[in-house]
């Protein structure tokens, strides 16, 4: 594509030679004359500076001298960019032979359905979406228009996707949740009779496992994105626009509100409650029952405010000279 084709896809003005052909995208310190990359602010510039790329998609305060794009937030319009360059694949509609699909369901227009595919009773799969192969949809399932399921998902019978959902290899959604009460000497089983409903424009990664409700519903909303192996315990809500990185564990009944940012690596108790905007740094551990105030930031285990974690890791690092001058005074007190 050229960069005079690239700019006028992207609505943007280009500085330079339009003619060139950009052909893929790469890292600054990787582009060579046929990729398009992007910088900004200070740091990006002094990159650019040694960059061999063809053509930046840059922001108003980049000198000029290069064929640039420019752009108000440069990478959020190189990522528009890749879409250009790098097309989604494309999948035929129809239904692989060795697909089993049960008379009642119902197979929308356009959708495609690979090889060694299992749908259930009374399934939906909406208009133009892809089941991967080897993927299994269990009975009254619902799945949205222009839905993606990569290979090997698999979803419990009862489990409703929105519309525009793109599901990872491994995806487990409506397992039972973890739930047994304690009859004399063992546990027994409570069960697991409720259901999970995740909105549309979701993004779940691969591994990842959302556990149906004990009772109710478990639900994630709209514009969810959740990285590989997360964990959402049962009876969890997830409010739309959370961003959730990987290795995270939920468990039961957490409520996690609209446009929360949950960092890798981080275990909650029972019923914590995420207030919206709130920041969870990774590798925090949030304690049963715990708010996390919305608009701060928390880190550590147990977790709390950013400032009040920075203060004490700072009283930490100081632990050695501090028993150092308590040793010197013990010693003096022994000399007198």
């Amino acid at each position: 594509m050229r960069v005079c084709d690239l700019a006028s896809a992207l609505n943007v003005s280009f500085e330079g030679d339009g003619a060139i052909e950009i052909a893929s995208a790469a890292a600054l310190e990787d582009a060579g004359a046929g990729d398009l990359s992007f910088a900004y602010g200070r740091k990006g510039i002094a990159a650019a500076s040694g960059s061999k790329a063809g053509c930046l998609i840059v922001d108003a305060d980049f000198p000029q001298g290069r064929t640039l794009l420019r752009a108000p937030d440069p990478r959020a319009y190189f990522a528009m960019a890749l879409k250009l360059l790098y097309p989604a694949k494309t999948f035929p509609a129809g239904v692989h032979p060795s697909a089993v699909v049960a008379p009642t369901a119902v197979i929308e227009e356009g959708v495609s359905i690979a090889a060694f595919v299992s749908i259930g009773e009374r399934a939906v799969i909406g208009a133009g979406s892809v089941i991967g192969a080897g993927s299994v949809v269990g009975d009254d399932v619902v799945i949205g228009e222009s839905s993606l399921l990569h290979p090997r998902v698999t979803i419990y019978d009862g489990v409703r996707v929105g519309a525009r959902a793109v599901l990872h290899a491994g995806v487990v959604l409506g397992a039972d949740g973890f739930g047994f009460v304690r009859v004399g000497p063992s546990y027994q089983k409570f069960p697991q009779v409720g259901r999970v409903i995740v909105g549309d424009d979701c993004e779940i990664g691969a591994n990842t496992t959302i556990d149906r409700a004990a009772l109710g519903v478990t639900r994630i909303g709209n514009g969810v994105k959740l990285d590989n192996m997360v964990h959402i315990g049962h009876n969890c809500v997830i409010e739309d626009n959370v961003v959730i990185a990987a290795q995270t564990g939920i468990s039961g009944g957490c409520v996690i509100e609209k446009d929360a940012i949950i960092g890798g690596q981080v275990g909650m108790g029972d019923k914590v409650r995420v207030e919206s905007g709130a920041v969870l740094g990774s590798g925090s551990g949030v304690l049963t029952s715990k708010i996390v105030r919305g608009g701060e930031t928390y880190w550590g285990t147990p977790a709390r405010p950013l400032k009040e974690y920075l203060k004490q890791l700072a009283l930490v690092a100081n632990l050695p000279a501090l028993n150092e001058r308590v040793k010197a005074l013990e010693s003096k007190d022994h000399s007198i």
